[in-house]
């Protein structure tokens, strides 16, 4: 069968040849690349344009003391770095400079859309700015008024629609924000660990980018037994670790979540055995609405014996790495997710040994999932990573699993990571 290829493509042609008017923007706001139809709009040439502050490149006319299309082009661009969204403007008078002729301006009218374009380490590289020139359009809805209209008549109409959609659109901003606001610091409160403060442990989280930005996934560490006395009269501490993640988003699932967190918590402080704890916090769940599916991992780490005893409820497994960089997956111990299914039943449970020095890695979807992508594509992504960074401490490790994974500013879902360094 003979093999079809790809041809390579030339975005910069591509770019170049675009019908519709594109300037990309850094994040300083300082013009770095334009289409042939941007430069066809504005009457410009790329020296014109290119290494120019937008706002020097095209100023507010002073002429016009009503003229808000710097302020407002400013706003939306300020969001975009900002959300990291794209950013639909409403219809804008924005009249430009006269080329050749710096004190006239030519009245135009725009609807532009400012979309982001990241880096590799996850941040906004470039803002893509596309605008539609409509000013013919204006014009010729001015002209079908009528003089019993005024010359200004159908300009004035689309611009007051114009700014009053604007204004809706903000006003709906805002009121995102302040929900986004509550709904993160009552996660974060509901993500307080006391006992967080264990030497050796870094933990993450970072909400999902997009809408409301909260979803439902947690992680705890909880010391269980400092103090025991054991055979040998050596003191023992053991302590846990989980991540879960309740199936949803919003407030809703933010509230399950903190349930399940708790509930789990408590299971194991009332009991040394993960799998235990699993299945008292699954006949939890089959009464608490919204908590169908709920996958969720323990671990407890006994530094005495340096063992590992783990079980999960459907969730993926942890990742223990060594100093060679070399790593165990712990996948010996998962049954199905809380609350599906229908008999009461033990749940499984493994044991591993470590050696002191190793890693234990627990994460949730957010950080490997890919969309399109098989599972397990992630899981190596993430196991290859480990094995370039496994000297690091907790805390740079942590950092530089998101960033070699490409998440540090947040991904499609919720990302809880706990680091753990044995």
């Amino acid at each position: 069968m003979e093999r079809v290829t790809t041809p390579e493509i030339d975005y910069a042609a591509l770019f170049a040849a675009t019908p519709s008017p594109y300037v990309v923007l850094g994040p300083d706001l300082v013009i770095v690349d334009v289409n042939r139809a941007y430069l066809e709009a504005t009457g410009r040439t790329r020296g014109d344009l290119v290494g120019q502050y937008v706002f020097d490149a095209f100023p507010e006319n002073p002429a016009d003391p009503d003229a808000d299309g710097v302020p407002n082009l400013k706003a939306s661009l300020h969001r975009v770095l900002a959300q990291r969204e794209p950013d639909t403007m409403a219809l804008q008078k924005y009249d430009i400079p006269v080329a050749g002729r710096p004190s006239a301006f030519e009245e135009r009218w725009w609807s532009p859309i400012n979309t982001p374009v990241f880096g590799p380490d996850g941040g906004v590289a470039w803002i893509i700015v596309r605008v539609e020139d409509v000013t013919d359009f204006v014009r010729s809805r001015r002209l079908r008024q009528g003089p019993e209209a005024g010359d200004r008549g159908a300009e004035a109409e689309l611009y007051a629609r114009a700014q009053e959609l604007q204004r809706l659109n903000e006003e709906l901003r805002q009121a995102n924000a302040r929900e986004r606001q509550v709904a993160l610091t009552l996660q974060e409160a509901m993500l307080y660990s006391p006992d967080l403060p264990r030497e050796g442990i870094a933990v993450r989280y970072l909400p999902a980018t997009g809408t409301l930005n909260v979803c439902g996934d947690w992680y705890d560490v909880t010391d269980i037994s400092a103090g025991e006395i054991p055979t040998g009269d050596a003191p023992t501490s053991r302590f846990a670790a989980a991540v879960g993640d309740v199936v949803g988003h919003g407030l809703g699932a933010a509230a399950v979540m903190g349930m399940m967190r708790s509930a789990l918590t408590a299971a194991m402080r009332a009991t040394d055995s993960p799998s235990r704890a699993l299945q008292i916090l699954g006949l939890y769940a089959n009464s608490v609405e919204g908590a169908l599916a709920t996958t969720a991992v323990k671990v407890m780490i006994d530094t005495t014996t340096h063992l590992i005893t783990y079980s999960s409820a459907g969730h993926l497994p942890p990742i223990l790495v060594h100093a060679d960089g070399s790593s165990d997956v712990l996948d010996q111990a998962t049954d199905p997710p809380l609350a599906t299914r229908s008999e009461h039943m033990p749940r499984r449970e493994a044991k591993l040994p470590y050696t002191p020095g190793d890693a234990l890695v627990l994460y949730t979807d957010g950080l490997i999932e890919r969309r399109g992508e098989d599972i397990d594509a992630g899981i190596a992504r993430l196991t290859d990573a480990l094995s370039r960074y496994a000297r690091l401490d907790p805390e740079r490790l942590a950092d530089a699993l998101l960033a070699r994974l490409g998440v540090s500013s947040g991904a499609r879902d919720d990302i809880a990571l706990v680091v753990i360094r044995l």
